[in-house]
């Protein structure tokens, strides 16, 4: 594997990633709305590519929910622009389903300097990737989730190996075939966006796949553990900011009908947590004791709220109050 990666790296030009797009051989040539046209009919391909890595992309979903039922983490690996899209990923999920911090990671080859600035010569040291998983003391438990684009990436391959040395499940997210890089995970996801407009700048299409997949693995895992009631977000932390309050205000307002006052003071009384208010308000308990039915049910409040309750549109029309802009 490591010869091979070597290599791959002296000349990378069989991976699909850096093939010559066709359609956009004279891209220099183009006005701009041409070029538009152009990379706006490459960048409709991305959802089909995703959609057909489907298996995969389940199979990692079931992984991480059993290592987050286990207490387990999910870390993100990668350099460049995918390491980015993972430290993005997981920085939106505290306040989103307010998840600890540490629950869902990323790790970046050249640390937090590569988020806002290139560190090219960062991603090509194996031993780097390996001593980044053993700081971040990975175990049987976590998920460590490799991605890189082109599929050759030394950092992250030696992410996994580590991880797979510390008994971790892991999994391999790129856009070439396993034929033209293998990979040594549990899962390999493999989504074929083809040449990019731009030859090589797999920021273009892989990226956005990239960023698809992500935002998929991660809010499946989450709606699977509870912190999506319906399709509203039950576990915002609406203590971040004015945004986020209005929020979870308009959710309370959604699924128990209150009216606007009621539902803030219903939150108020719930140290503005969304799930113990909407249980508070259905058994008609205290905050306590709605804390210890959500733990009863594992955070799961749909079997707590009933079907009665639960946030639907009728014939297209939103229930009233609910987090789409619709106000009584």
């Amino acid at each position: 594997m490591r010869n091979g990666l070597i290599t791959i790296m002296d000349d990378r030009s069989h991976l699909v990633t850096e093939h010559r797009n066709p359609r956009s051989h004279h891209l220099d040539t183009l006005t701009t709305q041409a070029a538009f046209d152009l990379i706006n009919s490459e960048d409709v391909k991305v959802a089909a590519a995703v959609a057909a890595a489907k298996k995969d992309i389940c199979r990692a979903v079931d992984m991480i929910v059993a290592a987050f039922q286990a207490n387990g983490r999910l870390i993100y690996v990668g350099a460049g622009t995918s390491g980015r899209l993972g430290v993005m990923d997981a920085a939106e999920c505290p306040p989103t389903f307010l998840t600890d911090p540490e629950m869902v990671q990323g790790i970046i080859a050249g640390s937090d300097a590569a988020l806002t600035r290139s560190v090219e010569g960062a991603e090509d040291h194996s031993d780097d990737g390996g001593n980044a998983i053993r700081e971040m003391n990975v175990g049987p438990r976590d998920v460590v989730f490799a991605i890189t684009t082109g599929g050759t990436t030394p950092f992250v391959h030696g992410a996994v190996r580590e991880a797979r040395k510390q008994s971790a499940k892991t999994v391999f997210l790129a856009c070439v075939p396993a034929a033209q890089v293998p990979d040594e995970a549990d899962v390999s996801i493999r989504v074929i966006t083809g040449p990019e407009v731009v030859t090589g700048s797999t920021r273009m299409k892989a990226g956005t796949a990239t960023k698809m997949v992500l935002n998929m693995v991660t809010t499946i895992s989450m709606v699977r553990l509870g912190k999506v009631y319906g399709n509203l977000m039950v576990d915002v932390d609406a203590g971040v900011n004015r945004k986020l309050i209005d929020r979870a205000v308009r959710i309370v307002r959604c699924v128990t009908n209150l009216s606007n006052d009621a539902a803030r003071e219903l939150l108020q009384a719930s140290k503005w947590h969304v799930k113990p208010a909407l249980v508070m308000h259905a058994h008609g308990v205290g905050l306590d004791a709605a804390q210890a039915l959500l733990r009863e049910a594992r955070g799961q409040v749909s079997g707590l709220l009933g079907k009665t309750t639960h946030p639907e549109s009728h014939a297209g029309v939103p229930v009233v109050g609910c987090a789409d802009g619709h106000h009584a």
